[in-house]
């Protein structure tokens, strides 16, 4: 299992911060920078041992990366990965752990096509959670969980296969997708749950909530996550996440006919359809 000696992260927030804390608890990196814009944070990141150093001057953060992970809002990732290439030394991989991959994949391939110092392929660890900030930060975070790594034609056999091993050794599932096939089954997967729960959370009147219980409370959990990192995350992926809504759709204009029509053996067969899907992914 490789030892970096230099791993940053531009970007220190709960999935940021979550990839220090695993790197340093697992001695698979001597150093764990962290970059970001706002101090306050990056003391967080530091008080909380996610990394052994950190500045808000990316040319510093950078300089002796071999490594580099961008952790930002999806609409920063393109804009601070070439910054970062344009600084980085040769032989520099970077990777990121953006919830959408299609247009950042594209658009980095084709920024860095003139760089032959530094390596970018695409990665998204499926390992969020409604919380934010380096606080909520946990090492075990990626442990048993899914990362999607999203190499194209343009991707070194060597550099796929070092990120690959990167997130294995952090205890992540790895799973290679192209960044479109990435994008379609995220829209189902992450993307459209999340809006569903939303729905959920703002359709439920004040006056109910006294009574919200674990249906409810299990349901809208994902709703509490940061609005404006949502924002962009579907905005991001909106013509997949429109397929992805008009299948629900469908699926609730057929539960809504079965209940209009009293249509015992139709809710039976929808409730055990449901069923099914979700036991067959066990616990």
């Amino acid at each position: 299992m490789k030892r970096w000696e230099s791993v940053t992260i531009i970007g220190v927030g709960l999935i940021g911060a979550s990839i220090g804390l695993a790197l340093r608890e697992r001695r698979l990196a001597k150093n764990v920078v962290g970059v970001g814009r706002r101090a306050s944070s990056l003391r967080k990141a530091k008080a909380c041992g996610a990394v052994t150093a950190t500045t808000t001057n990316l040319e510093r953060g950078v300089s002796d990366a071999e490594l580099i992970v961008v952790c930002t809002p999806v609409e920063l990732i393109v804009q601070r990965a070439v910054e970062a290439a344009a600084l980085a030394g040769p032989g520099t991989l970077i990777t990121d752990a953006g919830s959408t991959k299609a247009e950042i994949v594209r658009t980095l391939d084709r920024s860095l096509q003139g760089n032959q110092d530094v390596d970018f392929v695409g990665s998204h660890p499926m390992a969020g959670s409604e919380k934010t900030g380096p606080t909520h930060a946990r090492a075990d975070l990626f442990e048993g969980r899914v990362s999607v790594v999203t190499p194209t034609t343009r991707t070194s056999n060597s550099a796929r296969d070092a990120i690959e091993e990167f997130w294995r050794s952090l205890g992540a599932n790895v799973v290679r997708l192209s960044p479109r096939q990435h994008d379609r089954t995220v829209a189902m997967i992450s993307h459209l749950p999340h809006v569903i729960s939303s729905a959920v959370a703002a359709s439920t009147p004040d006056a109910d909530l006294p009574l919200a219980s674990t249906g409810w409370l299990d349901t809208t959990r994902i709703a509490a996550g940061d609005p404006e990192l949502w924002r962009q995350i579907l905005s991001d992926n909106r013509a997949d996440v429109l397929k992805s809504l008009g299948k629900f759709e469908k699926v609730l204009a057929s539960f809504r006919r079965a209940l209009e029509r009293d249509d015992q053996r139709k809710l039976i067969q929808l409730l055990e359809a449901g069923k099914q899907r979700r036991e067959a992914l066990g616990n």
